[in-house]
């Protein structure tokens, strides 16, 4: 079983401990952290016990996309535009899934606030500074926000039901098994994408009952840092714009409805690192398709509400993004849309 542990690394603590929820204070006072601003959902402040209390104040994040949801807070939790310099803004904590998360770093990037993630899904959103700005303030953004301090609960991780869960693991595989191929990964990347996506499949082959619950939770940090350290690939910026644009409704079905297909394209464009996430996955690189769409179980885009009518308006977007000229081809207007809809 995985033990708990304190890992500290370039200005960045997670603190990975059983309890962690519960006992979320005494790791926030541990760390130095006083007075905070509690931002998180009315499903995730059910278990929050005494973190709400010692919370200044509650702020419960609207639902919708980031920027938006992040818009309607600034007014609570940034200094006005032209406040003073050296304005102290409060820690924001962010206790829930990646929106939440990433609400949190969105504010924080106009007003300088620390941010703590408190995960409660395998989201992977609180090892990155990767996010979108506040509606509305983009232009106030003194740079992107990585949490500072991370409280990683597995049992909060883990939580969701099974489906829910292996959707949302199919997002944290795909932050490590995407990185492989591009030129920004490296060494460090490279491994804990590798010993992520290892975890994450060994994980979910077991029954839910006996799970090692802890073990997947780490496998979601370890892909998540990948990502962090070696950049967005072919697969994120995919279903980031099919959420954008087509409002398939959960960023983790997505995930896990396009993985399958994207690693299909990477693998016969890549073949060597495809290699090794097939080792890591126990199946060989031609097979990673089929393993994955095994340990995800993906519900069809169209099944989960996505607006097929405006496909070609996606693909038009992906093939605008700058991340699409480090992919192996490039992929064409033709093999995207080929992928999109095998997903479909």
């Amino acid at each position: 079983m995985t033990s708990d542990f304190t890992w500290r690394d370039a200005g960045r603590t997670v603190v990975f401990r059983r309890g962690g929820v519960a006992g979320a204070v005494e790791v926030l006072r541990e760390q130095g952290v006083g007075k905070f601003e509690l931002l998180s959902t009315e499903r995730a402040l059910v278990g929050a016990g005494a973190l709400a209390e010692e919370a200044l104040a509650v702020h419960l994040v609207p639902s919708g996309q980031v920027p938006a949801a992040a818009g309607a807070l600034t007014g609570a939790l940034a200094p006005p535009p032209h406040a003073e310099e050296g304005v102290r803004v409060r820690p924001l904590v962010a206790l829930g899934g990646g929106r939440v998360v990433d609400v949190a770093k969105a504010i924080a990037a106009i007003s300088a606030a620390e941010v703590v993630a408190i995960p409660t899904t395998l989201s992977g959103a609180e090892m990155t500074g990767i996010h979108r700005l506040p509606e509305g303030a983009e232009e106030r953004a003194k740079g992107m926000v990585r949490p500072s301090l991370v409280i990683a609960d597995p049992e909060a991780m883990t939580g969701q039901e099974e489906g829910g869960l292996r959707a949302s693991a199919m997002n944290a595989l795909a932050h490590g098994a995407d990185t492989l191929y591009l030129p920004g990964s490296n060494p460090v990347s490279e491994m804990t994408a590798l010993r992520g996506a290892e975890l994450i499949a060994g994980a979910l082959d077991q029954e839910r009952e006996g799970r090692d619950r802890a073990a997947l939770a780490l496998g979601s940090i370890l892909c998540g840092y990948a990502i962090d350290s070696a950049g967005i690939g072919l697969h994120h910026l995919v279903c980031q714009t099919l959420v954008r644009v087509c409002g398939t409704p959960s960023h983790a079905e997505t995930n896990a409805a396009i993985l399958p297909h994207a690693l299909a394209y990477l693998a016969e464009r890549a073949p060597e690192p495809y290699e090794r996430l097939g080792a890591a996955l126990g199946t060989e690189r031609d097979r990673l398709a089929d393993r994955v769409a095994q340990l995800g179980r993906p519900k069809r885009l169209g099944d989960i509400g996505g607006d097929e009518s405006r496909m070609d308006e996606a693909i038009a977007a992906m093939l605008q993004r700058p991340e699409l000229e480090s992919v192996p081809g490039p992929p064409t207007d033709e093999d995207l849309t080929r992928l999109v809809r095998q997903a479909w």
